[in-house]
């Protein structure tokens, strides 16, 4: 291995190597110092209010928050990262030697894309493994503590529960697990065999059943009906659970998020024959996982374009010109959902919109930047 390093990675390499990673880290660090400052003074009173324990704080909601916030932060403070100190060395003129002697910009960009190769193995391996289960944790507290909306619950929710089985429930009060106003139909086809209504329904957690409440059932066969009014109570398994009848903003709750890829592809499967309307915050999710690191590699070559020429005034026009394309590249990123949501784009197009336009951008930028 080592031999294999020294054959294709020079001194300069690992200079650049160095310079990159060692900026990334401590610009990543100083940012979510400054982050977890701001969180406390700004949760302070929840925190005190409901009693949270200081356990829960540290090893619940910010090792949640730690961890959610690296990732999203990582490729903007990546790009900053590379035009702080590649434009630092064009100024001292560290660059000007390299592509005097014999090498191609592209040869002089080979150690950027293996620290980028880094980053990106890095945040793909976390989304994937790690901040589900960092995310669940930050969500729990939240929900136990703090962040509870005006309403977090949907209203007259209609749910396919196989191919032949049709739910309505009117309200739901995720306090006490109970809803009101229950229906369920069953199919033959076109012909209805079987409705049973409930002034009320109660999901019991321990055992994760639903008990059916004064239920009035009618039976349909042909002609012939049967009707059973306010019957004893049916304690019965649904192919539904509390959550299906939340509202959850997945830009916000992040509850999407906490899910591992195994349960979230299950849920997904099951969300295009219930309907619920939550398909596509599922769905960008899990497209987000993997696409978004990509963005490590889109925003370096941006980042090396616009700061590889040595310009008056030092860092401080090409630091600037970064900060600029970051706020773009932000409201971009936070609009891909909405893009999804409202605008009827399909959720793997949307989470693909920023490293597409980025993507250009920096293909552009690489043919014009001096070589």
């Amino acid at each position: 291995m080592r031999k294999f390093l020294d054959r294709y990675l020079k001194t300069i390499d690992w200079y650049i190597i160095k310079k990159y990673l060692g900026t990334f880290i401590f610009t990543l660090g100083i940012f979510m110092a400054i982050s977890i400052v701001f969180d406390v003074s700004e949760h302070l009173d929840n925190f005190l209010g409901k009693n949270a324990t200081l356990s829960d704080i540290v090893f619940k909601y910010y090792a949640g928050f730690v961890p959610y916030y690296m990732m999203m932060l990582s490729p903007l403070i990546n790009f900053l990262a590379v035009i702080f100190f590649t434009a630092k060395m064009a100024n001292q003129t560290e660059i000007v030697p390299i592509l005097t002697s014999k090498a191609s910009f592209y040869r002089f960009m080979r150690p950027y894309i293996l620290s980028a190769t880094v980053i990106f193995t890095v945040s793909i391996l976390a989304n994937i493994f790690i901040i589900p289960f960092t995310n669940k944790l930050k969500v729990d507290f939240e929900s136990k503590y703090f962040f509870i909306g005006d309403d977090p619950t949907k209203s007259e929710v209609h749910i396919q529960l196989d191919k032949n089985t049709f739910v309505f429930l009117q309200s739901y009060d995720p306090q006490v697990h109970i809803g009101y106003q229950f229906m369920l139909e069953k199919f033959d086809g076109d012909e209805l065999k079987m409705r049973l209504t409930a002034p009320s329904i109660q999901f019991d957690t321990v055992k994760t059943r639903w008990n059916i409440i004064s239920p009035s059932i009618r039976y349909v066969n042909g002609l012939k009906e049967k009707f059973i009014s306010n019957g004893p109570p049916i304690d019965t398994v649904l192919d539904m659970r509390p959550i299906d009848f939340e509202v959850h903003d997945n830009v916000n709750s992040n509850v999407y998020g906490g899910m591992s890829l195994k349960v979230l592809n299950t849920l997904i499967e099951k969300e295009k024959q219930r309907g619920t309307g939550a398909l596509i915050d599922m769905q960008f999710e899990k497209y987000r996982r993997f696409v978004e690191p990509f963005s490590s590699f889109v925003l370096c070559v941006i980042a090396v374009a616009i700061s590889s020429r040595k310009v008056r005034g030092g860092v401080g026009l090409p630091l600037g010109i970064g900060i600029f394309i970051c706020f773009v590249y932000i409201v971009v990123n936070r609009f891909a959902l909405v893009f999804a949501v409202k605008g009827g784009y399909e959720p793997l197009i949307a989470v693909l919109i920023p490293n597409i336009v980025f993507g250009i951008l920096g293909t552009v930028l690489i043919l014009k930047a001096p070589k």
